[in-house]
């Protein structure tokens, strides 16, 4: 099979609606790479049923419909979409972390909040009218996806905003590396997939280092905590290495920033001596968490050690990767674009960019087709692949 029909996947079934992407104000940048994929296939694929009626649109210059959320004087907004959407297939798409976006009031220059964009969202919502044919969400950090259980008398906000979207007409929700995917229990008849990014992110290492031994000999995969062994051992057994894991021992008596200190990190797992690391988790926020692990894995003589995150918050700064970088204490930092990603994150030597427009793209594409994202959900099959072919180029 060419690499081009490879790419534009073979899709024969008739699209549900006439497709149409709204990146959410502070999507645009990944709205806009996923639009470009969208373009090149549709213009490529041939269709046997190209000139009938339920292809007319199929193929534009872009899918991108024009949309606003304006706000008024006092800080209030209104979705606005400029276009029809009526009969059309419509892929919401929102990044509920960007905080580089400002707004005034009264004077003051506010930075977006995720509230600010889960109401953006709403709001687009509520601008269709129920006129389109279905509506996705396209959320790749979960909103309030870190408080996804109730552990005292406390709120659990992501369960009801998934109530809330499914209230409004949503069918279904797209996110990725959910902090725990039991949450789409809260709405147990509607469709939600939460998607890994373990393939991107062996290919990024792929491409940055040639001389990676993918065996049990020479590399290990780290889980963080007890809470991400999952995403772990997923990687650990399509790649076939051995898994370890931090647990943390916290203090219970204090409660500093809205959680229990962490008193220390132990270790459970095999020698780490010699082998290259690579640490799994869903997301970096302040990275105290990772850079310690990684210290940890360090003074147990580990060799290289790469720390792959779907979501690079880098809460407080980018100093402390900086200086675990010159100390050597990490070879690399893998996170993907699905969250926004400041100039001087980009610039950083330590940084390695996981592009994750076409993986949405080829599922805008297929779901658009009323056809199965099976095996986009599980990449073990060109995971598989992947290494045979960087064994075979880098081999000797």
């Amino acid at each position: 099979m060419t690499a081009v029909k490879d790419e534009i996947r073979n899709l024969n079934t008739i699209p549900v609606g006439a497709l149409g992407v709204i990146p959410i104000k502070g999507c645009e940048s990944l709205g806009e790479k996923v639009d470009q994929y969208l373009v090149k296939w549709r213009k490529e694929r041939e269709h046997e049923h190209a000139d009938t009626l339920a292809f007319s649109g199929y193929e534009r210059d872009t899918y991108i419909l024009d949309a606003d959320v304006p706000r008024f004087g006092s800080g209030e907004a209104k979705g606005l979409i400029k276009e029809s959407v009526r009969g059309t297939d419509l892929f919401l798409m929102v990044d509920v972390c960007n905080y580089s976006l400002t707004y005034k009031l009264f004077g003051q220059v506010n930075h977006y909040s995720p509230d600010d964009h889960y109401a953006n969202l709403k709001r687009i919502i509520a601008a269709v009218g129920g006129k389109a044919r279905r509506i996705t969400v396209i959320m790749p950090f979960l909103y309030e996806s870190r408080q996804h259980r109730r552990t005292a008398r406390e709120s659990l906000d992501c369960a009801y905003a998934l109530q809330e979207l499914v209230s409004m007409g949503v069918e279904n929700i797209i996110t990725f590396d959910a902090h725990d995917p039991r949450v789409q229990n809260a709405i147990p008849l509607n469709g939600f997939e939460t998607v890994q990014p373990a393939y991107q992110f062996i290919k990024a290492l792929c491409r940055k280092f040639k001389d990676l031994s993918f065996d049990a000999d020479h590399m290990m995969v780290i889980s963080p905590d007890e809470g991400g062994m999952g995403r772990a051992i997923y990687m650990a057994n399509v790649l076939g290495l051995d898994v370890g894991m931090f647990y943390k021992r916290r203090d219970y008596t204090k409660i500093v920033d809205g959680r229990n200190p962490i008193v220390a990190h132990e270790f459970l797992g095999s020698s780490v001596e010699g082998k290259d690391m690579i640490i799994v988790d869903d997301m970096i926020a302040s990275g105290e968490s990772m850079l310690e692990v990684a210290k940890e894995l360090k003074e147990r003589k580990a060799r290289r050690i790469f720390c792959c995150s779907t979501f690079g918050l880098f809460t407080s700064g980018l100093e402390r990767f900086d200086r675990a970088y010159e100390d050597g204490t990490i070879n690399g930092i893998l996170t993907t674009n699905l969250v926004y990603q400041t100039p001087e994150l980009l610039s950083r030597d330590w940084y390695i960019n996981c592009d994750m427009s076409k993986y949405i793209a080829y599922i805008i594409d297929t779901l658009n087709h009323d056809a199965s994202i099976s095996d986009l959900l599980d990449p073990s099959e060109r995971i598989t692949k992947l290494m045979n072919t960087y064994k075979e180029e880098n081999k000797g």
